[in-house]
């Protein structure tokens, strides 16, 4: 069964620029976010959060050995009684700048206020990125950029999972016990591409 869904992944790729662009972007997010920099900052828009990429990179996080993939969620409508790892409201982007990286997951313009945020955060010297559905706004306060629209053969959503899967590799053998094969990977990513979205974490 697990050949049966890495096969399928494959024929919904191969052919395609996304296989090379993923990888593209997610080593510039590899390399943006460094050990002892100050970390990642996640943040969509207000009617779309990113729920379900925040989860896949703390996975990859402790897969691959690199902690620092670990996002920090950054939500619209965090209460002080939340959970600490969801109680991160968009005052943390007033906070942002040199060391941090700033992943703006945007289907769409997200509200003044976070681009406002974003722009201010980038003067301040942080790393900023986007996955994007083609605002130009958006693109033009990203220095790395990758876009989804509507005529591509992929939704925003896959290739969320494809930039997380892709953000644990090229991690060296020796820093990673245990780090599962890239088949089963891609077995484990077919599975969440075709599975309900989970709970909220």
């Amino acid at each position: 069964m697990d050949a049966v869904r890495v096969a399928l992944l494959r024929e919904v790729l191969d052919g395609t620029r996304w296989p090379a662009a993923v990888r593209r972007f997610a080593g510039v997010l590899r390399s943006s976010v460094v050990p002892r920099g100050g970390g990642l900052l996640l943040v969509g828009t207000e009617r779309y959060e990113p729920w379900h990429l925040a989860a896949h990179l703390v996975d990859e996080a402790a897969w691959s050995g690199r902690p620092e993939l670990a996002p920090t969620l950054v939500r619209h409508r965090a209460r002080a009684a939340d959970p600490a790892h969801l109680a991160v409201g968009l005052g943390r982007l007033e906070a942002a700048g040199r060391g941090e990286t700033l992943l703006v997951v945007a289907p769409e313009r997200p509200e003044r206020a976070v681009l406002e945020r974003v722009h201010d955060a980038r003067l301040a010297g942080a790393t900023v990125l986007s996955l994007d559905g083609g605002d130009r706004e958006v693109r033009g306060l990203a220095h790395e950029a990758l876009t989804v629209t509507e005529d591509d053969d992929v939704d925003l959503d896959m290739v969320q999972h494809l930039v997380s899967a892709a953000a644990g590799e090229n991690t060296p053998p020796a820093v990673r016990p245990g780090r599962r094969p890239f088949r089963d990977r891609l077995a484990r990513l077919t599975d969440h591409l075709t599975a309900p979205p989970p709970q909220r974490w």
